[in-house]
C-alpha cells in the first residue's frame, strides 16, 4: 500500500492511495471513489479488502483542487466538507477518473482490459460519471446522491454494466430520484442491476458511521464481488 501522485489533464495534481496484492500480474484494476469525508481510514480499509480479493486498487483524493493533500473530515463534520463538495464539478470528476484509469492501464501488474470503478455516497456519483467516459468492464455505486436529476442525461453513455445499491431507510436520496435513474437507464437500454437493502440507511456499508448496518453491508459486499468477477472475467 502506498500513495502516488496523479497528473490530471486540467493541470492539477491529485494524491491517490494504492493497494495491491503483491506479486500478482494481470490483475483486475479498480478505481475506488471516496465518500465526502476523504480517503480516510475506512476507504483505505476498503481498498485493502479489495486488494485481498486480487484487485489493484487506486483511490484518488477528489478534493485535491480545494483541500490540502490528505484531507479528512469526521463523519459528524459536514461543515468542513461542504465547500469542497460544492466546488467539485462533473468535468473535474471525469478528469480525475481518467487520471486514475491511466495509472491502472500503465501499471505492469494490471490487465488494462479488466478495469472497474466503485464508489460510496459522493463516490457513487463519481463511479456513475466514470462509467460514462471510460472503457470500464463494470461499475458499482453505493447510495450515489446527486445522480438524479442533474446527471440523468449521461445514462445513455454508460459503457459497462452498472450495479446500484440503495438503502431502503435512506432519507437523503428520495425514491423519486432513484426511480428517475432507473427510468433513464431503461430508456437508454443500458445494462444495470438495482438493489435496495430494505434495512439499510444512507452509508449502511461504512462501519465507521452510525448508519452502519452489518447485514446489509455483508450482503452487498458479496453481491459486489460476484458482479465484479462475472463482468471482469
Amino acid at each position: 500500500m502506498s500513495d502516488v501522485t496523479l497528473r490530471v489533464s486540467d493541470g492539477s495534481s491529485a494524491r491517490a492511495f494504492v493497494a495491491r496484492a503483491e506479486g500478482r500480474r494481470g490483475a483486475p484494476g479498480l478505481i475506488l471513489f471516496q465518500e465526502a469525508f476523504g480517503v480516510n481510514a475506512h476507504i483505505r480499509d476498503v481498498a485493502g479488502r479489495f486488494a485481498g480479493e486480487g484487485f489493484v486498487v487506486i483511490a484518488p483524493e477528489m478534493f485535491h483542487r480545494t483541500a490540502d493533500p490528505g484531507f479528512e473530515a469526521g463523519y459528524d463534520d459536514f461543515d468542513s466538507v461542504r465547500p469542497h463538495m460544492s466546488a467539485l464539478t462533473p468535468d473535474g470528476i471525469e478528469a480525475d477518473a481518467r487520471a486514475a484509469h491511466e495509472f491502472l492501464t500503465g501499471d505492469a501488474g494490471v490487465d488494462p482490459a479488466r478495469i472497474a470503478a466503485i464508489g460510496y455516497c459522493m463516490g457513487g456519483r463519481c463511479a456513475f460519471l466514470a462509467n460514462a467516459v471510460l472503457p470500464l468492464r463494470a461499475a458499482v455505486s453505493y447510495y450515489g446522491g446527486g445522480i438524479a436529476p442533474a446527471l440523468l442525461g449521461r445514462a445513455k453513455h454508460l459503457q459497462a454494466p452498472h450495479l446500484f445499491f440503495w438503502g431502503g431507510r435512506d432519507t437523503h436520496i428520495t425514491p423519486e430520484h432513484r426511480a428517475a435513474l432507473v427510468d433513464a437507464l431503461r430508456t437508454a437500454k443500458r445494462p444495470y442491476v438495482n438493489v435496495e437493502m430494505s434495512e439499510g440507511g444512507h452509508g449502511f456499508f461504512c462501519d465507521q458511521r452510525p448508519s452502519y448496518h452489518a447485514d446489509s453491508a455483508a450482503e452487498s459486499w458479496a453481491l459486489t464481488l460476484e458482479f465484479l468477477r462475472r463482468n471482469l472475467g
